[in-house]
């Protein structure tokens, strides 16, 4: 997938009040942070906060880019574009691995991942599994096997978002409960590599880890 830098479009917003962060990394060590909600959760909100105080801030756009065909999406879009710090740098990939790597673009900006859901909803199309592509499970499989592995290795302060969707109605298709399914691994194996987990619910952020 193409990688594309932009910076951030300025907000009319007060800027976001940076959360609680108790523990808070040394210089040079690597600090992991999931933040789990489910829809209009605050969960965005919340990742925001963690990283208030932060200048420089790789803000990583997993979903498709905003188009006339979607204005529900294109609307998301622009909320949290105007809600950005200024000088936040955002970028829109799905090559998470570079980033954690900090090959996109370096090791002393932090990192938000906004959202783990997207990604995972781009990466299973870009394997074919939607169109049963022969090898689509494996190559899905080293995807996610490889953004676990950056996820460890990284050194970079980082803050994911995702969506909670154990709680929800069960899909009503066979693809949506394999996404479903798929997400609920990938949440559950990236909290197991976090310092910090959060849940929110209704607009409240409650700390887990």
């Amino acid at each position: 997938m193409s990688r594309r830098l932009r910076g951030s479009q300025p907000g009319s917003l007060a800027p976001a009040r940076r959360l609680a962060l108790p523990g808070r990394p040394r210089r040079g060590k690597p600090f992991r942070v999931l933040v789990l909600g489910g829809a209009r959760s605050g969960k965005s909100l919340t990742a925001e906060r963690l990283l208030g105080r932060r200048e420089r801030v790789d803000y990583v756009a997993c979903g498709p880019l905003p188009s006339g065909e979607d204005p529900d999406w294109a609307d998301r879009v622009r909320l949290h574009q105007e809600r950005r710090p200024e000088q936040w740098t955002t970028m829109e990939t799905l090559e998470l691995e570079d980033v954690l790597a900090g090959r996109l673009p370096g090791l002393e900006s932090a990192v938000l991942v906004d959202c783990l859901s997207t990604w995972l909803a781009g990466v299973m199309e870009e394997c074919g599994l939607w169109e049963g592509a022969p090898d689509a499970d494996k190559q899905l499989a080293e995807r996610v096997d490889g953004l676990l592995d950056a996820w460890r290795a990284t050194r970079r302060h980082v803050v994911a978002v995702s969506n909670e969707v154990g709680s929800g109605v069960i899909p009503g298709t066979v693809s949506g409960v394999r996404f479903r399914d798929e997400l609920g691994v990938l949440n559950a194996r990236i909290a197991a590599e976090c310092e910090q987990v959060w849940l929110c619910v209704a607009g409240i952020a409650q700390r887990l880890r």
